[in-house]
């Protein structure tokens, strides 16, 4: 099927990729002219664990291409998927009008019938909104399609591969059949498509992450009490986690989640809700905690050190999360502006993120490439992203290069007794 994907971020890139590792004849357009001649060039613009490999492949192969021509290649388009960003406006609410100026651009571009499928992240009612807006400059009939992705950063291959859902909003039977078509490699064990209105397809994926980003923010306050009440959080984790009704995912206890979907979902939803007269009060307690949460280590090294100025901090993680380079509202962010702001000294390092953090600090800190090095001569040693080379370092190393032994775990990866016994002061979140 021949298939065109406008955005090449993270949603587009990975869906365009992995429908083009289908089979499909996929081209993917930006108006970036820089990033798509990087991506021409055999390049990526972001890490993604495996996404390179399989779009080197799909070229090779001739079924994934890269293009500024939006016109041509729609024309030629069975099914023209919209992955384009909705940033964050000041009010909270998501800004649709990327998507809405590429449904101008689509409709002066058909020459027949098409579906239109929208995965980028859109309030509820968008759908109507992208048809009303290709209607404008259009009379060829189109079907629009709400087909949100859950693609997690650092697995957004296996997620797309390998869903446990496919959701889809359509209103009629053509859009049904096209889109069960496209998606049938990945449905042949089991039917994990979900058939709804848009507006339903909308709103599920608003409420799947605002869920997650609850359950983080609750584990996070429990945290911090059971820390006050000489509990551990670790172990009532794995006792609430063992109830079948809650199950053990999103119950680790940290410096808050970042990134590019929780935060920003969160707050739209809220937006959402006040727009509808009907304020939540939850999400609203959500984000707040959350954003607490980011200073809750710099909190610790203040309790620790009461002069922070002058102090060395080797600091370890930068993405919001492992295996990815993105630092959209990362934790680490607020933590090392706090840092800075208190005088401290930082030096960070990431097995991704460098080129990141460089752009958003400058020369305000040092990133150092081997991660021993960030913690040579400092006064603490601070964990923000749990990378699995983070989880079993050298600690005679550590220990050697440190000039006093602090550790400050940000995402409890070491185990307490046995960092206090190799002569560490070591501070974590919700443990005694």
């Amino acid at each position: 099927m021949d298939l065109v994907v406008i955005g090449t971020g993270y949603v587009g890139l990975v869906a365009g990729t992995c429908l083009s590792e289908m089979g499909h004849h996929v081209v993917c357009i930006d108006k970036d002219q820089q990033k798509i001649d990087l991506l021409k060039g055999g390049g990526v613009p972001i890490y993604e664990p495996r996404l390179k490999e399989l779009i080197q492949y799909n070229v090779e192969k001739k079924r994934l291409f890269f293009s500024t021509d939006l016109v041509s290649s729609v024309k030629k388009a069975e099914v023209v998927f919209i992955a384009v960003g909705t940033p964050q406006s000041e009010d909270g609410s998501a800004d649709i009008s990327m998507v809405l100026d590429v449904a101008r651009q689509i409709g002066r571009a058909i020459t027949g019938p098409v579906i239109v499928a929208i995965k980028s992240t859109v309030p509820v009612g968008t759908a109507a909104k992208v048809k009303a807006a290709i209607a404008e400059v259009s009379e060829i009939p189109v079907d629009v399609v709400s087909n949100p992705e859950f693609m997690k950063e650092g697995a957004a291959i296996d997620d797309f591969m390998k869903p446990d859902r496919i959701i889809i909003g359509a209103a009629s039977e053509r859009a049904k059949e096209v889109m069960t078509d496209i998606y049938a490699p990945f449905n042949r064990t089991s039917n994990r498509i979900v058939f709804m209105d848009s507006p339903s397809a909308e709103m599920t994926k608003y409420v799947s992450n605002a869920m997650l980003a609850t359950r983080i923010s609750f584990m996070n306050e429990m945290a911090n009490l059971s820390e006050k009440l000489g509990a551990d959080i670790a172990k009532v984790r794995a006792g609430v986690g063992s109830d079948p009704r809650i199950g053990a995912s999103f119950l680790f206890p940290g410096v808050g989640y970042g990134g590019s979907c929780f935060p920003k979902d969160v707050s739209a939803l809220i937006k959402m809700g006040l727009d509808a007269g009907q304020p939540l009060q939850i999400l609203g307690a959500v984000d707040s905690v959350n954003e607490r949460q980011k200073l809750v280590l710099v909190e610790k090294l203040k309790k620790t050190f009461p002069d922070l100025r002058g102090k060395k901090i080797g600091l370890w993680g930068l993405a919001f999360k492992p295996e990815t380079d993105d630092m959209r509202e990362a934790p680490s962010i607020k933590i090392i502006e706090a840092l800075l702001a208190a005088g401290a000294e930082v030096r960070a390092s990431d097995p991704e993120a460098s080129e990141t953090a460089k752009k958003i600090f400058g020369d305000r800190i040092k990133i150092e490439t081997d991660p021993y090095e960030a913690l040579r001569g400092a006064d603490a040693m601070v964990v923000i992203t749990e990378w699995n080379e983070f989880r079993r370092p050298d600690f005679k190393q550590i220990k050697e290069l440190l000039a006093q032994p602090y550790v400050f775990d940000g995402r409890n990866i070491y185990n307490p007794e046995t960092m206090r016994s190799m002569g560490f002061n070591y501070f974590c979140i919700g443990r005694p």
